[in-house]
Order: structure tokens, then C-alpha cells, then sequence
């Protein structure tokens, strides 16, 4: 009995020793490697560049004020559409209390001279009726009357300006009223009734009103990568997407390209801008974000294969694939290749369309993990 589980023993022992080599020795088999093969095919075939920017309108003013004071009137809001000439806001003038000082000081001496030229005047008038000076006497006191009014006149005026920011000399017209220069949509008033402005001048860009453009011209403004610069030139069509507006394109045409570039992010960049041609049932609005595509080249019907299919020479730029000469058996041929489409690759020379290049790995198990990694519904 002993004698028998001895060689059940044994035998057991012999088998788990014969099977776990012949396990080891089929993991040590090279697994069969399946290639798939693609074949050329004739396509179209657009090398294009993409440019980011914002679309605002051609022309776009700022309405500063010619007086500083406080807004005391708004007349417009932003979309309202205004004409040249409209009236924006109603400024009031806060007089500086040393330049009005000055001012009334100067009417005062002012008045005071023409009364002491009135009296020489009309004591010399006098003198002058009885005989007893010459003519040129008279002249020369009118003369210093015409000068101490003058005076007097301007010293008024001044006065005027610093208290209502206008001339009495003007009449309707005043600097304290401030107008549209220009006809177009109202995009932005960045004041209320009630704030300070300041005046543009010389040494002031002054305070902003409103801001009022022409919206039935717009333009797209973007920048583009140093590497495509010397691509595009101008008159080249552009097919703008609006990231607002979905479902629609719009054609614009490459009007400017800047002759310096700014670095940005490590790249250097350039400027582009493109007019834009609208559509009656969109209305663009200031600012909208978008994406320009230009097509720098264009090919129809040509012969292409997958990019993905290339291969390249350690060494030098030669390109080649893997080309079918038996079934599983490979060969390499070097190839001449021509635009691209990030896809897509013309084939200019190398290939016929009987040709079957190598792919990638196809085995049976790769396939069966596939079927499980794809959900259902996925597969077309």
C-alpha cells in the first residue's frame, strides 16, 4: 500500500515537473507578429495656418471733453447709434479759485484803465474843440480808449472761460456741450453723471466719455508664429470662426501683416489684421474672440497615404515606408512626399496604388482586448 502512494507520489510530482517546462517553453516563443497593410489613395489635400485674435470694428473713437468740470448730463447709453454732431454729455466747469481770482482781478484793472482813458479822452476832446491842441493830441487819446476797451473785452472773456468753459464771443457755441465726432454705435460709457472729467490737451490724454465706433466695418485683429510669416501675404483669403456665434463662418481678407515682431511666451509673433465681410443676419459684436484659418496651399485629386505611415533615416531628411513584397515580408523604399495636412501626405513620387504599405501590429489577442476597451455604442 506504501509502495503505491510512494508512486502516486512521484508520478504527481513528474508531471507538474514535465508541465511547468513546457510552460516556461512556450512563454519563451516568440509571439507571431501580424502587420496590417494600407494601400494609397487619391484625395484633396489643404496645407493651412491657424491665427488667434479678437474681432473689433475699423474704426473706434474715444469722445474725450475740451473742458475739465463735473458730467452733470448723460444723453446717450451704450447701443444707442448716434450721427456726427450728437450730443454725448453736458459737462459743468468748476472754476480753479486761483485763476479766478486772477481773472476778476484783471476786469477790475481793466475797468479802471478804460475809465482813466474815458476822462483823458474826453479832456482832450474838449481842448481839442476850443483850439487849443492839434489833432494828433485827440488821435493818440482814442487810441489809448480803443486799447483800454479791447483790454476790458478780453479781461471779460477770460473771466467767462474760466466760470462756463466758453467766450461770450462765442454764442451757441460752448465746449461745456460734448459731441459725437464721428456716426456710429455707442459701445461703452466708462463715466456716470456725476464724475470729474479732465480735458484733453498737450500734456493730457484727458478723461473718456464714451466710446463710439462704426460697426458695419469690422476687422480681425490676430497674431501669427514667426515660422508662418513668410507664408502668407496680403490679399490671401482667411475663413474666420467666432467662438459666439457657432455653426457659421465668415470670409475676411489679409490686408495687413506688421514688419515687427513681438516675442511672446518665448515665440516670437507678428500682428495680422483682415477686414472682415459681414453677414446681414449676424451682428458682430466688439471684442468677439476668433480663429482665422489660412490656406497656404491647395491640392485636389492627388495621391496620399496616412503621415503616420512615414519613416525616416537616422541620419539626412529621406523618407520612406515599408512596402509589401510577399505576404508578412517587407521591404523599404525611399519615397518623395508633398504638402501635408497634418493627416494626410501627397505622395509625389515612390508609389503606385497598388502598393501596400505596412501598417501597424494586427494579432488576434490585440484585437479581442480592443473589443473590450471600447465601450458599446462606440463602435461605427
Amino acid at each position: 500500500m506504501k509502495k503505491f502512494f510512494r508512486i502516486v507520489f512521484y508520478l504527481i510530482i513528474g508531471i507538474v515537473f514535465v508541465g511547468t517546462i513546457f510552460f516556461l517553453y512556450q512563454k519563451s516563443q516568440p509571439k507571431q507578429v501580424i502587420f496590417e497593410v494600407e494601400q494609397p489613395f487619391v484625395t484633396s489635400i489643404e496645407n493651412k495656418t491657424v491665427a488667434t485674435g479678437t474681432i473689433i470694428p475699423r474704426k473706434e473713437v474715444e469722445i474725450k471733453p475740451r473742458v475739465s468740470g463735473i458730467v452733470t448730463k448723460l444723453y446717450v447709453e451704450p447701443g444707442m447709434i448716434v450721427k456726427d454732431g450728437d450730443l454725448i454729455a453736458k459737462v459743468t466747469v468748476v472754476p480753479d479759485m486761483g485763476s479766478l481770482n486772477n481773472a476778476e482781478a484783471r476786469v477790475e484793472q481793466a475797468e479802471i484803465s478804460k475809465k482813466d482813458a474815458q476822462r483823458k479822452y474826453d479832456r482832450q476832446k474838449s481842448l481839442y474843440d476850443k483850439g487849443v491842441i492839434p489833432v494828433a493830441d485827440l488821435e493818440q487819446a482814442e487810441i489809448t480808449l480803443k486799447n483800454a476797451e479791447t483790454e476790458l473785452d478780453a479781461a471779460k472773456n477770460s473771466l467767462n472761460i474760466i466760470k462756463e468753459g466758453v467766450s461770450a464771443k462765442a454764442g451757441s457755441l460752448t465746449n461745456t456741450l460734448v459731441k459725437s465726432t464721428i456716426s456710429g454705435m455707442v459701445l461703452d460709457i466708462p463715466i456716470e453723471e456725476g464724475n470729474s472729467v479732465i480735458e484733453s490737451n498737450t500734456f493730457n490724454a484727458g478723461t473718456t466719455i464714451a466710446l463710439v465706433a462704426n460697426m458695419n466695418e469690422m476687422i480681425f485683429e490676430g497674431k501669427i508664429d514667426e515660422s508662418e510669416v513668410g507664408k502668407i501675404k496680403e490679399g490671401m483669403p482667411l475663413t474666420l470662426t467666432i467662438g459666439a456665434l457657432e455653426d457659421v463662418t465668415f470670409d475676411a481678407n489679409l490686408e495687413y501683416i506688421s514688419p515687427k515682431g513681438m516675442e511672446e511666451e518665448g515665440a516670437v509673433k507678428f500682428e495680422i489684421k483682415a477686414a472682415v465681410k459681414l453677414k446681414k443676419d449676424y451682428f458682430i459684436r466688439s471684442g468677439y474672440s476668433a480663429t482665422a484659418d489660412i490656406v497656404l496651399e491647395h491640392k485636389d485629386s492627388v495621391m496620399a497615404i496616412q503621415e503616420s505611415l512615414l519613416k525616416f533615416e537616422d541620419e539626412g531628411d529621406s523618407v520612406y515606408v515599408e512596402i509589401e513584397t510577399a505576404p508578412q515580408k517587407f521591404e523599404k523604399r525611399h519615397i518623395k512626399v508633398g504638402i501635408s495636412d497634418g493627416i494626410n501626405i501627397e505622395v509625389l513620387e515612390g508609389l503606385t496604388k497598388e502598393d501596400k504599405i505596412k501598417s501597424k501590429v494586427w494579432s488576434p489577442m490585440s484585437k479581442e482586448e480592443d473589443k473590450k476597451e471600447t465601450p458599446e455604442g462606440e463602435n461605427n
